[in-house]
């Protein structure tokens, strides 16, 4: 609707899956599947639970009838009990053991715990999407030197595709604790209004291994084998921190990387794919605006700001229960899993398309090189048996009105041509030339690309079946 807003995330970024798992048909499909759970568990465990109630709950799982549950809410103000109530208008037999023993909590945090593990696994599949490509970018570019900064002032010579392994590291360091968040969530479990299970224990007439059977009867049966050892009527709300935590590490990753793409566009060294339609700026129509990266940089730093909330969250519960937790988590964590979503579509999008100049960057390292080249041709000159102090004040003096001469005057870095005309040195443009090749200066970033590929990042491509890996880059 027009007149209605709508989230930009919702309309313009996240992805139909991600959608899908936060939308309230998955939300409430999910409760019945816990309700089914519940009541199979209880029938195995002795209450009197027919298989014909059981199979009408089934008949009816996916059949949700919206508009006699809103009706009721307006009336209790309850979500849980409106969908009970309109569940049980669907299942004439079995509606007086729906929900039997729980809470709202029961079906609301199993629910969100079942959802967040899924959406963590799409998460980490399109990380491990993210990585493939970019190891692709890293070996074809491996040994093709570039100018390092460090305070974004030049630097020691790296390799394009030894940076892109900088960028693969944090990924790697995230699939990391996304692998540690994603094996470790734990469901609520049934645990009762305060948490000690009293409701359960009644209807097992005190039978303590019943009750703690029900448990993991109703956790294998939704796909989980680990449940909240204690917990009040919730479980503890630092689960949600973890898993807005490692959405924000993987947020500040994709933010490190957008933020290199832009200042490499800007050097018009590197671009983000550009369409050919695509328009840069209204205004001024030669411009190619780096809008992916910088919608990555927009969106992560609001992820890693929203991590916050979970964290006052999680600090700020009274005992065993406050309602203070609700009207945010349903906002805070969604949208997290939905920016987080729309990062890494972006992120996959430009790193399958990342566009080179190599003149470009050879023209910036020749600008800066000879500064750097200065000590291989102190010991060139040297070995022609020059006196090296004697040259090292020359090459200083040369240096200074060089630099002088690009900074001031706006003229081309002149010093290589100011050594081979100084007779003291006795080396000719060629042999200059020849000391001068990048290729000289890139250390073992070549081997390192390499190595980082070969040892850690396909052993870890391989372990998760990504199934896109370049069978070539394997070899």
């Amino acid at each position: 609707m027009r007149d209605m807003y709508e989230s930009p995330l919702n309309k313009r970024y996240a992805s139909k899956e991600m959608l899908e798992l936060f939308s309230p048909n998955r939300k409430f499909k999910t409760w019945r599947a816990l309700w089914i759970a519940l009541a199979e568990a209880e029938k195995e465990l002795g209450l009197d639970i027919t298989d014909e109630q059981i199979d009408e709950l089934k008949l009816h799982k996916d059949n949700i009838n919206y508009e006699l549950a809103e009706k009721i809410e307006k009336e209790t103000r309850h979500d849980v009990m409106s969908h009970v109530h309109a569940y049980g208008a669907q299942c004439e037999k079995a509606k007086g053991i729906i929900h039997l023993g729980a809470t709202s909590c029961y079906v609301g945090d199993n629910t969100d715990i079942i959802i967040y593990s899924e959406a963590l696994k799409l998460i980490k599949n399109k990380v491990l999407s993210v990585i493939i490509k970019l190891s692709r970018f890293a070996e074809k570019y491996k040994d093709l030197p570039t100018l390092g900064f460090t305070h974004y002032q030049p630097a020691q010579l790296v390799t394009v595709g030894k940076r892109a392994c900088l960028w693969i590291m944090d990924l790697l360091l995230d699939i990391e604790e996304l692998d540690f968040v994603i094996d470790n969530l734990r469901l609520l479990g049934n645990k009762g209004t305060t948490g000690t299970q009293a409701s359960f224990l009644s209807l097992f007439n005190g039978d303590h291994e019943k009750v703690k059977t029900l448990e993991k009867l109703i956790a294998e049966k939704v796909g989980f084998s680990g449940v909240m050892p204690v917990s009040g009527q919730t479980y503890s709300r630092k689960q949600d921190s973890r898993i807005l935590n490692v959405l924000s590490a993987i947020a500040q990753s994709a933010y490190k990387f957008s933020n290199d793409m832009r200042l490499l566009a800007n050097l018009k060294e590197m671009e983000e794919p550009f369409e050919k339609k695509q328009i840069g700026s209204s205004a001024m129509a030669y411009k190619r605006n780096p809008m992916r990266s910088e919608r990555i940089s927009s969106l992560a730093r609001y992820v890693i700001v929203d991590a916050l909330n979970p964290a006052i969250t999680a600090s700020t519960q009274w005992f065993e229960r406050t309602l203070d937790d609700s009207a945010n988590k349903r906002i805070s964590i969604p949208e997290a899993f939905l920016a987080v979503d729309s990062i890494l579509n972006i992120y996959n999008n430009i790193s399958d398309g990342i566009v080179v100049y190599p003149k470009i960057i050879r023209k910036r390292i020749l600008e800066e090189l000879p500064f750097m080249a200065t000590e291989n041709i102190l010991m060139e000159a040297v070995k022609q048996n020059g006196d090296r102090q004697e040259l090292h004040e020359r090459i200083r003096v040369h240096s200074m009105d060089a630099a002088k001469v690009v900074k001031e005057e706006g003229r081309p870095n002149d010093l290589i041509e100011r050594i081979a005309n100084d007779p003291l040195f006795n080396i000719n443009i060629e042999k200059l030339n020849d000391v001068l090749a990048p290729e000289n200066y890139i250390g073992r970033s070549k081997e390192q690309v390499e190595e980082f590929l070969s040892e850690q990042v396909f052993p870890l491509l391989k372990k998760n079946n990504a199934k896109e890996i370049n069978v070539e880059l394997m070899a």
